[in-house]
């Protein structure tokens, strides 16, 4: 009796199918595939081979190409036709291989040209090689590109060809059958979409451009790979400074923009007003006082031109009617110095006296500059609170250095100290550090390559090492060990000293504390020593100043005081007051830049190109 056959027996002759891979993420509000999803994967792709997709962007480069394993010399259908060689001429070889060649063609034959025909039948009309395109797309989900394949018989490939083409294709994922750089390409089945663009005219057609060129047109730029990928670092620092504050117990609260605070010491700020009609006078008025102001300088250079003259001829003596007409002239010109005299003194003051009860707030109004006093009263009430938003400063340093909008993190922490506030800030970098390098490890590797091959060691030096942390006083020090012309205890430290110290001594972060007190704001705690406050920065190589903080004054009297002699009016910040009337509380707090942080991890060296639509003198087009 023959034994039936095992189980482990059947198995083993039953061949092991391997599992079919996941299936590729789609976006939830369409049926399109983010890039990032296909090209993002360890493999690059490899294993979503065979699925079928729907795929949308921007065109990088494009190539037409004849199709593979169709001969040169004929198409499908050409046997009935041989095609004769020889009668291909090069201008048909260049128009074939040109696009804009092609529409030249037709213009000049009035569309009966046929940019495809390669050759010409002995005996019959053109055939046509069959070509494809090769498209390199982005859609700025990564820094990767995809390639896509597509056939001329799908769609005119001198349509989809140029770059700055937008395309939305539908195909099958499938592993390059010559070996080269793409990992997986796209064989596309369907072109859905095209978004033409005119060559001729669109500005990124060329090759690699400026970043200087580049500014020129911000609403374009981002479709670089570059200005991409700083756009998604920039995403991901912002999403993790929200990871790192909501982690540790902070609170995320909204502040005002408009204020009618003004506690920049005399310097100026954005104001805000609907009295457009008075502005527009305030600017006329203040222009003929400038022509005014110039022609009383001249009538002043006359009148000592005169009085000279008059000397010589009282010394002379010889022609009294001479000296009589000079005196004349000397008297009208004085008289009309007077007039101008006057008449400047009522031009300035009435363009400095503005009724504002009838702009819209009643009173003046400004674009902020820190949301910092406004956030202290939510953290007298929440205790740790941080707000994330733009900031506005008139600034006229270097456009490479300074914007009139920017974007910053400000924080603020009750029941605080110095010290608090300076282990938070610097908690927070090195976890933006350790963040940077874990999402976005394919755009800093651009950036490496492109801008800065220092910026991931110095990132991971960031993250991973403890900041030095000197006094002012010692900074100074160690400055006047390096300088001949000795750094004055008192002076604000200069971009190029922070360089020193960041980059040359400690190669490392530095914060800085207990800076002199009338280097930084009012309402920084006054130290025992009455010279010095309880202030901090953080200076990074590369990028310079990132954090600004310190400990915030919670005596009353103290605070009053230091506004006083600093000529401010009470009656404008007496709200703020009101913080330490009722409730006071010591606390601390810093702000932080969101552009230089993006400099310091990119290594980018002009602020204008770590934020969008940068605003600074002359430049806010669109």
């Amino acid at each position: 009796m023959a034994s039936e056959p095992s189980l482990s027996a059947s198995n083993e002759s039953i061949p092991q199918m391997e599992p079919p891979p996941p299936p590729v993420e789609r976006f939830k509000y369409s049926d399109r595939v983010f890039l990032r999803s296909i090209l993002g994967r360890a493999d690059g792709g490899k294993g979503l081979a065979g699925q079928r997709v729907l795929v949308g962007g921007w065109v990088k480069s494009g190539v037409e190409k004849q199709k593979p394993g169709v001969p040169s010399s004929m198409s499908p259908g050409a046997a009935a036709h041989p095609v004769v060689k020889d009668a291909t001429t090069c201008s048909e070889v260049l128009i074939n291989r040109l696009p804009i060649l092609r529409s030249i063609a037709r213009i000049l034959t009035g569309g009966g040209c046929n940019a495809l025909s390669i050759g010409k039948p002995a005996d019959g009309p053109a055939k046509h090689v069959i070509t494809v395109g090769y498209l390199r797309i982005s859609d700025g989900s990564c820094a990767a590109n995809l390639q896509v394949v597509v056939d001329s018989s799908l769609h005119t490939l001198s349509q989809i060809l140029p770059t700055g083409t937008s395309i939305l294709v539908e195909g099958v994922i499938a592993i390059p059958k010559a070996p080269g750089k793409h990992a997986v390409e796209l064989e596309a089945e369907k072109v859905l979409y095209v978004g033409g663009v005119d060559a001729d005219k669109y500005p990124l057609s060329i090759g690699l451009l400026s970043r200087a060129f580049l500014r020129a047109y911000p609403h374009l730029r981002p479709r670089t790979s570059m200005v991409a990928s700083i756009a998604r670092i920039r995403n991901s620092l912002s999403h993790s400074t929200h990871q790192f504050f909501q982690s540790n117990g902070f609170l995320n609260v909204q502040m005002p923009i408009i204020t009618t605070t003004n506690l920049r010491n005399h310097k100026k700020m954005f104001e805000v007003s609907i009295l457009s009609s008075k502005a527009d006078d305030s600017l006329r008025l203040a222009a003929i006082n400038d022509q005014e102001a110039k022609t009383l300088e001249t009538i002043k250079a006359a009148i000592k031109e005169k009085s000279k003259r008059i000397e010589e001829l009282k010394r002379s003596n010889s022609n009294k009617e001479a000296l009589l007409t000079a005196l004349q002239d000397l008297q009208k010109a004085n008289e009309l110095a007077h007039q101008l005299e006057h008449k400047h003194t009522s031009i300035l003051t009435k363009t400095k006296k503005e009724d504002f009860s009838e702009n819209f707030f009643g009173r003046q109004a400004y674009l902020s500059s820190s949301t910092q006093l406004h956030l202290e009263s939510y953290a007298c009430s929440l205790s740790c609170v941080y707000s994330f938003g733009p900031t506005f400063q008139v600034e006229d340093g270097q456009p490479s250095k300074s914007l009139a909008e920017s974007w910053k993190v400000e924080v603020e922490l009750a029941f605080a100290r110095l010290e608090d506030a300076m282990n938070c800030a610097e908690d927070f970098l090195r976890y933006l550090c350790h963040s940077i390098i874990e999402h976005c490890p394919h755009d800093i590797q651009f950036m490496y390559k492109r801008i800065d091959n220092k910026c991931i060691d110095r990132i991971k030096s960031m993250g991973s090492s403890p900041f030095a942390r000197i006094s002012y006083t010692e900074a100074v020090e160690i400055l006047n060990k390096r300088f001949e012309e000795k750094v004055e205890w008192g002076t604000i430290l200069s971009r190029e000293h922070e360089s020193i110290l960041a980059d040359e001594i400690y190669g490392r972060p530095v914060i800085i504390y207990d800076h002199p007190k009338d280097s930084k704001p009012f309402y920084m705690r006054v130290r025992d020593d009455f010279k010095t406050v309880s202030a901090f920065d953080i200076i990074a190589p590369k990028a310079g100043k990132l954090v600004q903080g310190g400990q915030k004054e919670e005596r009353l009297d103290k605070l009053i005081e230091r506004g006083r002699k600093l000529g401010l009016v009470q009656e404008d910040y007496d709200w703020y007051l009101d913080l330490r009337r009722h409730g006071t509380v010591q606390h601390s707090g810093f702000s932080a830049g969101l552009e230089e942080i993006v400099m310091f991890v990119t290594g980018l060296d002009d602020i204008r190109d770590a934020i969008p639509f940068p605003r600074n003198r002359g430049s806010a087009d669109t």
